[in-house]
């Protein structure tokens, strides 16, 4: 006989996540303590099907890994379904507007996940539209402001490595050089804002031109204040790196030359020395980790020394990638 599930609180159910920002401290503690309990049960091969005979629709339009997987994987091991949809090939790629997607997925299922993350200005506001017409929750799988599983599943991972006291600790959030393609700002706008809010103190290094969208800035500063923690901007690794107990170098485009790559690329290539390297992870504090979403432009942002050695956790951040997003769909849908 299975064994019997403790019983979720219903203090999220039918709640929207589409930023950190819009869940309370409280709330998303209680995100991480769920995430936390279902890494248990599936560590321990026991059954966790919070969420018998409900579906999910995973709306992409842009190209996804552990995203995809975590949701679809973790949908199934909570006993739904998740349905996945290209962009390219639904009717919204012939002008569908996302108001009648909205109000008809919510009819047909019990949330709504979409990743529009590539046009700054287009992704967050076409989720926000979806949810104002939907009735299901709409949880956002990576927009252009946010990549609220990501950051969860980061927080999750420094507390597992730190504990859950993260007063006093510094996580160094860098820009960092890829040849690959101009990539979404949300994974260190995420950061900057859910990171501050759980007592770490957070430095932000990038060149002149990779500025963040100034919405994000703002909120860093207030949410720092706020919390008794630190925010501050450098303009080289080396002062972010310089005794951080965390790393998270990362490549990210230029708010304005989304519609330009070309151009961006070219740019980019000025910083080609900004990549993440034994010599930039001698100036951390000896017991530091190396973060990173993946998938990481080995050679270019990172070494394989770095990205493969001791100080490196990207595979058990990713593996919580699962555990986070099954917490939300266990405690929203």
């Amino acid at each position: 006989m299975p064994t019997k599930l403790p019983t979720l609180p219903n203090t999220v159910r039918g709640k929207d996540y589409i930023e950190t920002k819009d869940w309370s401290i409280k709330e998303i503690e209680l995100a991480l303590k769920t995430s936390s309990d279902l890494k248990k049960l599936f560590r321990a091969g026991k059954s966790h099907r919070y969420l018998p005979d409900k579906t999910v629709f995973l709306f992409f339009f842009d190209k996804s890994t552990r995203t995809r997987n975590s949701f679809e994987a973790g949908a199934t091991q909570l006993g739904a379904h998740a349905h996945f949809i290209a962009a390219e090939t639904s009717q919204v790629a012939h002008g569908e507007s996302p108001r009648d997607m909205g109000i008809i997925l919510s009819s047909y299922g019990h949330a709504i996940a979409i990743r529009h993350d590539l046009v700054p200005g287009e992704g967050n506001s076409y989720m926000r539209e979806v949810a104002k017409n939907s009735d299901r929750p709409v949880l956002n799988m990576q927009c252009d402001i946010d990549h609220p599983f990501q950051t969860l599943a980061d927080l999750m991972t420094i507390r597992e490595e730190f504990g859950k006291n993260l007063r006093g600790r510094k996580i160094a959030i860098s820009w960092a050089y890829a040849p690959s393609y101009a990539k979404p700002m949300s994974v260190p706008q995420g950061l900057i804002t859910l990171m501050p809010r759980f007592g770490l103190d957070v430095v932000l290094a990038h060149p002149p031109e990779y500025k963040l969208m100034k919405s994000e800035m703002e909120y860093a500063k207030k949410a720092a204040k706020e919390n008794g923690t630190k925010f501050e901007v450098v303009d080289n690794m080396d002062d972010a790196f310089k005794d951080a107990d965390i790393v998270y170098p990362k490549s990210w485009g230029i708010e304005t030359l989304f519609h330009k790559p070309e151009e961006a690329l070219k740019l980019s290539r000025k910083y080609k020395n900004w990549i993440c390297d034994e010599k930039k992870m001698k100036l951390t504090k000896k017991e530091s980790i190396y973060m990173h979403c993946l998938p990481a432009d080995r050679g270019y942002e990172v070494t394989d020394a770095v990205i493969d050695g001791p100080h490196s956790r990207v595979f058990p951040e990713a593996e919580n990638r699962l555990h986070t997003c099954k917490s939300v769909m266990a405690l929203t849908m």
